[in-house]
């Protein structure tokens, strides 16, 4: 069955403004702000999950620069779909290290769902608009 319903651009552009926001001032503070985010790791209680790639430092730099990259693709809106998907990749790990565990401050582990939220509606919809 092939449904379809409208949505306005502007809403879309809007979503994907704000939902890239946080990634891209994240892989900043990856980036500049290293040590507090690696020790972030090694004191969270499942912190062993980021360093199953390797070095936690290698870990904070890779993801940092991913979500620069990503964050600023979805912005613009280039390979939404793409971004959207690499962001994913990088939010999972990241939320299951620091987040899930973490009893005492159960908001970042809903904030980080509900960015998986806004991030899956740009992997699993294909939006393309047609020009009028």
């Amino acid at each position: 069955m092939n449904s379809t319903f409208e949505v306005k651009r502007s809403s879309v552009v809007i979503l994907r403004m704000m939902l890239s926001g946080i990634f891209i001032v994240a892989s900043l503070n990856h980036l500049f702000n290293l040590e507090k985010t690696v020790s972030r790791i090694e004191q969270a209680n499942f912190g062993a999950i980021g360093q199953l790639l390797g070095t936690p430092e290698v870990a904070v730099i890779a993801s940092g620069i991913l979500m620069l990259i990503a964050g600023i693709a979805l912005l613009i809106g280039f390979k939404t779909k793409w971004a959207a998907i690499l962001l994913l990749l990088v939010l999972i790990p990241i939320t299951l290290t620091i987040q899930v565990g973490q009893v005492q401050t159960m908001g970042p582990l809903f904030k980080n769902i509900g960015l998986a939220g806004g991030l899956l509606f740009f992997a699993m919809n294909d939006i393309q608009f047609r020009k009028t």
